[in-house]
């Protein structure tokens, strides 16, 4: 297509043209709903790469997920393995007494042998890069918790309200 092929001529001072050449992502927010290794890991992973690239990250962590910030669980997360498909063994194995943590130590294992942080540290990389952490309002009060059971690197508990107010019109919103 020639470049004049690419103006369009559908009225004098149309923006058509303007607005479909690519805009670049401004901001990823990330919902985290679960507190599974894999899941959170998922989110962390994608929420630094973000900010390595330049883009601005929002993480907000939700139900289950708020464990992740959760100073009294936040450093003993664990792999789902009943009812995991990635797991590649039979749904009966994933069941067996001893199998969750046989897999989360081996997970550990070698998330160390390729030097990845741990969820603590994940965290603080994310925040000293200028990320957000915020936690769900909604899931802080079912499950009776306040921002002082919190890691201290969250910066606000939101309603989905709030959290949704802070996206722009290049953000895009992920949820894991």
């Amino acid at each position: 297509m020639s470049e004049e092929e690419k103006v369009c001529k559908c009225s004098e001072g149309c923006k058509c043209a303007e607005d479909s050449k690519r805009r670049p992502l401004e901001k990823v927010m990330l919902v985290c709903s679960k507190a599974g290794v894999d899941s959170v890991y998922a989110a962390l992973i994608m929420a630094n790469g973000a900010r390595s690239e330049g883009i601005e990250v929002d993480m907000f962590f939700t139900f289950f997920g708020l464990d992740v910030i959760t100073k009294k669980r936040m450093d003993h997360l664990k792999i789902a393995v009943a009812g995991n498909p990635g797991m590649h063994m039979p749904e009966v194995v994933g069941v067996m007494p001893g199998m969750e943590a046989f897999a989360t130590h081996m997970m550990r294992k070698e998330m160390e042998k390729l030097d990845i942080p741990g969820v603590g540290e994940f965290l603080e990389i994310i925040k000293a890069a200028g990320g957000n952490i915020y936690g769900c309002k909604l899931a802080a009060e079912m499950f009776h918790l306040t921002k002082e059971d919190l890691w201290e690197g969250v910066d606000d508990v939101l309603t989905v309200g709030q959290f949704y107010e802070k996206a722009t019109d290049r953000s895009q919103i992920i949820f894991i």
